[in-house]
């Protein structure tokens, strides 16, 4: 699959309608070089499931400068139990939940940009923009 017809099947959409696109939670504006706490979820607003059948895998944060052409890779946070146990689905002793938060310091403005991936409806993006003063 090439990039082009990757990105046909991201969705996106705002975080407060919709329980699949990662919610950024950030200040507006940022000191230079000073670290800033970046909360990334899934359903803060509306629900997401979170069984063994149907659940958010993983939340990717990225950062584009205005200036330049170059995205930076800020972190991928896997979420790696959902009740899977040999007792069958949803019978496990524990179920991570898509919520992190991580604290990153910007010398430029941009925008911050999360992708998430749910393993029955695919990958679903939004984005923020960062004011770096």
């Amino acid at each position: 699959m090439t990039t082009s017809s990757l990105c046909q099947h991201i969705k996106a959409a705002d975080w407060k309608s919709e329980k699949h696109a990662p919610g950024i939670e950030a200040p507006d504006k940022a000191t230079a070089g000073e670290p800033i706490e970046i909360t990334l979820s899934i359903g803060k607003e509306i629900g997401h499931p979170n069984t063994t059948e149907h659940h958010i895998r993983w939340i990717e944060l990225h950062y584009k400068p205005l200036v330049g052409n170059f995205t930076f890779d800020l972190g991928r946070f896997d979420f790696a139990a959902h009740g899977e146990s040999p007792k069958g689905p949803n019978e496990g002793p524990v179920h991570t939940e898509p919520y992190v938060t991580v604290k990153a310091s910007f010398r430029e403005s941009g925008t911050l940009h999360a992708l998430s991936y749910c393993n029955i409806h695919g990958l679903w993006e939004s984005s923020k923009a960062l004011i770096v003063e």
